[in-house]
């Protein structure tokens, strides 16, 4: 998998650089302040990009800008984004409009090597990585509201489904069968009132778009 990395950090960039490249995968560049990215992204046209949020000049948002501008120019390339902290409003940016093959991770995640490259796997696929604390948070906000319904294994089952996992992944976890999160996730679309017939990325996508509503 052929990966550009934009961080302006040059010890956590070399890490990931190392990670990746043991991992068997080739970072074909690297990019430290925001002017970079872009070129960087349109020149290589990589399988996947792993940006930070925050980039020199500004340190606000300039990762995602340049993110979401790449994607306008190539709107199928998958984007991998990390952040210090949890933002909500990033993570609904990035994924407002059906959008596929994203993520947005928080930098504690990549210390669980494991679970960094699924998830980098999962985005570069077409799928879909949202960190499980901005899933909580957004399923908190949820309070007063159909959510609030769910027994504790249906908020579990949400919040695995949330994340991007798949019926198989959420059965291992929970150490239920395949049969029981079918069941579990038809309760929670009923409860819920989402579309019963997605499937896949399409589901994960209809569950954050519930849990963004304001």
């Amino acid at each position: 998998m052929r990966v550009v990395i934009a961080e302006d950090n040059a010890l956590l960039r070399e890490g990931l650089v190392l990670l990746l490249t043991s991992a068997g995968h080739e970072v074909v560049a690297t990019a430290s302040a925001e002017p970079e990215i872009l070129p960087a992204l349109l020149e290589h046209r990589p399988d996947v990009a792993v940006l930070d949020v925050r980039m020199p000049p500004g340190f606000r948002d300039e990762g995602l800008r340049a993110a979401l501008a790449a994607r306008e120019q190539m709107p199928e390339l998958p984007v991998l984004v990390l952040s210090q902290y949890v933002e909500q409003s990033y993570a609904a940016e990035l994924l407002g409009g059906g959008a596929t093959g994203v993520g947005y991770l928080l930098k504690d995640r990549i210390g669980r090597v494991d679970e960094f490259l699924d998830a980098l796997e999962r985005v570069a696929s077409g799928g879909t990585a949202l960190d499980p604390e901005v899933v909580t948070e957004l399923m908190t906000r949820r309070r007063g509201t159909p959510v609030d319904t769910l027994t504790a294994r249906e908020r579990e089952v949400l919040q695995l489904m949330a994340e991007g996992h798949d019926n198989t992944t959420i059965a291992k976890t929970l150490v239920i069968t395949e049969r029981s999160v079918s069941k579990h996730i038809g309760n929670v679309f009923l409860k819920l009132s989402l579309p019963p017939t997605d499937t896949g990325h399409r589901r994960v996508l209809a569950v954050l778009a519930y849990l963004n509503r304001t």
